[in-house]
């Protein structure tokens, strides 16, 4: 039956899917027993996390308690600040927008509150790929950048473990840390009934020479789906094969919110 799942799928993706673009891997999960639903593609190979980090962050913010709630703090915009989205970064922000807008500032000075070790730590409690926030080599940027294109590399399948440790909470953090990180994460009510969370991200792989290699940026979309008393997790991993593409992980996204509802109902009958 799995196999008869994973071939329709393909044939939906094959048809939906942006031509310049190939999907590395797709993965979903029963939140309560970790039974693998459907997973197809390189699941197992690492790369960068990029923003989809912040769901992780989330949690590690809150539990040190440099977050307080969904709204709290709100942080300003300085000069100097990455802002490479325009205006939109260039506002206040709490929480819940950091996570809506993927604002790197706000990622920046949470990884300086807490510190290279801290951040280690965490992650490595967390399982969270590689654990590894000492950022490019010789460069000393691992608290502005290791999750985008540098040191924190992690996999499809470390990302479901992840999740599934976040839905079910039991990871190493406080009580109150899991409904603060759920509250702040933005949530999409889907037509049959799904509720989704999730998070996007994108960056650029690296060449051997160490410059980005701008015609095969990865989009990532993890996260999380319910309906009754049910509960998946997901993953879905992309990469451009050619520059100008576009989209990333909010493309990735957008395709994958569209399978989800007839993908969801034929894996949870």
């Amino acid at each position: 039956m799995k196999l008869v799942l994973a071939g329709l799928f393909f044939l939906t993706l094959a048809m939906s899917n942006p031509v310049h673009a190939k999907t590395i891997c797709t993965i979903v999960a029963d939140a309560a027993d970790g039974r693998i639903l459907l997973e197809t593609g390189d699941c197992k190979t690492r790369v960068t996390p990029a923003s989809t980090t912040k769901i992780a962050f989330a949690a590690m913010g809150f539990d040190s308690g440099f977050l307080k709630d969904a709204h709290s703090p709100t942080l300003p915009f300085k000069e100097g600040y990455v802002d490479w989205r325009g205006d939109v970064w260039r506002q206040p922000t709490d929480p819940a927008r950091w996570l809506k807008y993927s604002v790197v500032w706000f990622s920046q000075v949470l990884a300086h509150e807490l510190g290279e070790k801290r951040l280690e730590r965490y992650a490595s409690e967390f399982g969270f790929g590689n654990a590894d926030f000492t950022g490019d080599p010789g460069k000393d940027n691992g608290l502005d950048r290791a999750w985008i294109s540098s040191s924190l590399k992690i996999s499809p399948e470390e990302q479901v473990t992840f999740l599934r440790k976040l839905v079910n909470r039991t990871l190493p953090v406080a009580p109150d840390v899991f409904d603060k990180v759920y509250e702040s994460v933005e949530m999409t009510s889907l037509p049959n009934g799904l509720n989704v969370q999730g998070k996007t991200g994108s960056a650029f792989p690296r060449k051997a020479d160490g410059s980005f290699d701008r015609a095969r940026a990865y989009g990532w979309f993890v996260g999380w789906a319910s309906k009754g008393d049910r509960t998946i997790v997901f993953v879905r991993l992309e990469q451009n094969d050619k520059e100008g593409s576009g989209g990333g992980g909010n493309r990735v996204r957008e395709s994958f919110l569209k399978e989800l509802p007839s993908l969801a109902d034929s894996l949870l009958r």
